[in-house]
């Protein structure tokens, strides 16, 4: 069953410009996972230090062996670092899909 994965987290504004070389990063490496459908990462156009989070997956298989990669073990460091904090992600499971 596919697994969306959206939400928020919030990092101190100061620290958005050091944030984005980590981000990118994790981006890529994750794009790269089987069973990653989508993932992406976009800062809030209204509420600065606010980064919103979309993610795709296959199954929740995937999504399981993601959160074990080395490039998020080493995304988990990173942002804590930089001051990541009020993290709102949920995951959903959905049976179909359908175009509006």
């Amino acid at each position: 069953m596919t697994v969306i994965v959206a939400g928020t987290f919030r990092v101190p504004p100061e620290n958005l410009d050091a944030l984005m070389t980590p981000l990118r990063a994790v981006v890529e490496a994750t794009k790269a996972e089987d069973g990653c459908l989508t993932y992406s990462y976009g800062a809030d156009v209204m509420e600065v230090g606010v980064i919103r989070v979309f993610e795709i997956w296959r199954d929740q298989a995937c999504l399981a062996a993601h959160f074990l990669s080395p490039h998020m073990k080493a995304w988990q460091v990173e942002r804590a670092g930089l001051g990541f904090f009020d993290r709102q992600i949920r995951s959903y499971e959905i049976s179909s899909e359908s175009p509006l």
